[in-house]
């Protein structure tokens, strides 16, 4: 059954056709079995009509504005002509319906304004002389409400399917923004990740390279020293390992985890351990707090510790062997101020803002991003008298 509705519904024409030749059929036996008795009226004029009214029918969905034209022509025709009414003029009915449902506006009132005045053109033209005026007048306005009827009708299926059109493309045009939504959602939290990988492999694997290479320096020398720089690189191979635990454990959603397997986010009171690390791999850094520690929002705290870190990260790599950096940090009521600066040789700023020395890495760029997430401000570049430095202003609340 359903495999025939949808046959009908992909042939429309071929519905419409079928049903004109039925009621074709119908008019020309009307026709016949009434000829003796119809005077002037003759198979001659009818038959023609009759085939011309049921030809709107036929092609009244594919060209409904030329088929309401045609309907309006042979409906003169039919009554300069003396050919009254019969079973094919039905096909007026069904033009004012489809005129209305799928035509233009102009075509839409013709065929209202022409279908309101049909029924009293026709009673005009063949009036019943048994019937009294009041009688005539309640046949005309009852002959009129069929093609007020279609019409409505019409109307109504068009506003309908124009809603429903307007909720599809409404939920297309949703789901499209859905999809896009999410490719951003998407690249966004692949640039997260990626700006937390870097972070941390950078690093870490820099204190152990720094170590490593201390720890061959004095391994005949100084056993101690580079025992001491062994158990460095492995508490800090260690610390990378916890932390890449706990980055990659927020990808692994649908797995069970144990808590206390990943260790938490660093905040900003972990920033007097980085510095102290970077300390024992060799780098002189002078800390300072200044205002009054408080807690700070959780995206603020990891900023500003991914930031202190990327930064001393680049000193080690570019400053040169005997460089040297200081780290401020500055509690005020609206917001915790960041000032990192070191007195090595530096790499071109060029390099860091293109992504790092190497071509790949996230060197400001990364830092920038992360700053832009919780609506702050960042200003890096070479100092005057050598070296590099970057300031933050990251505030408690987002900007709006």
């Amino acid at each position: 059954m359903q495999r025939l509705y949808d046959f009908l519904r992909r042939h429309p024409t071929g519905v419409d056709t079928l049903w004109a030749v039925v009621l074709f059929g119908i008019s020309v036996v009307s026709a016949a079995a009434g000829q003796e008795t119809r005077g002037t009226d003759s198979l001659a004029f009818t038959v023609p009509i009759a085939l011309l009214l049921c030809l709107i029918i036929a092609l009244r969905r594919r060209m409904p504005e030329k088929m309401l034209l045609l309907a309006i022509g042979v409906g003169l025709a039919q009554v300069a002509l003396n050919v009254a009414t019969q079973p094919a003029d039905f096909a007026m009915l069904v033009i004012v319906y489809t005129v209305a449902v799928q035509g233009a506006r102009w075509p839409s009132r013709m065929a209202l304004v022409l279908g309101l005045g049909a029924a009293p053109l026709a009673q005009l033209r063949w009036p019943n002389g048994e019937t009294s005026f009041v009688g005539n007048l309640a046949l005309t306005v009852f002959m009129t409400v069929p093609f007020a009827l279609a019409w409505v009708l019409g109307d109504s299926m068009r506003t309908r399917r124009a809603y429903f059109a307007q909720l599809e493309e409404r939920a297309a045009r949703l789901e499209k923004e859905r999809e896009a939504q999410a490719k951003v959602a998407v690249a966004a939290e692949r640039a997260r990740i990626a700006r937390e990988l870097h972070d941390v492999v950078a690093h870490n694997v820099s204190v152990m390279v720094v170590q490593a290479d201390g720890a061959a320096y004095v391994l005949d020398a100084a056993p101690d020293q580079a025992k001491k720089a062994l158990e460095t690189i492995s508490s800090t191979g260690r610390q990378a390992l916890a932390e890449m635990r706990r980055l990659l454990g927020v990808l692994r959603t649908g797995e069970h985890k144990e808590v206390g397997e990943y260790v938490p986010q660093p905040d900003v009171e972990q920033i007097d351990d980085l510095v102290e690390q970077c300390r024992i791999a060799g780098l002189p850094v002078d800390f300072k707090v200044e205002g009054t520690p408080r807690p700070l929002p959780s995206g603020v705290e990891l900023t500003a510790y991914r930031i202190v870190q990327e930064a001393l990260t680049n000193t080690r790599k570019h400053g040169g062997p005997n460089a040297g950096a200081s780290v401020r940090l500055v509690y005020f009521d609206d917001g915790l101020g960041l000032l990192v600066e070191d007195d090595g040789k530096g790499a071109p700023q060029e390099l860091y803002e293109e992504g790092g020395p190497d071509g790949q890495g996230h060197g400001l760029i990364g830092m920038r991003e992360r700053v832009g997430m919780v609506g702050g401000t960042l200003d890096a570049g070479p100092r005057p008298g050598g070296g590099f430095r970057i300031s933050a202003l990251l505030p408690l609340k987002p900007a709006p």
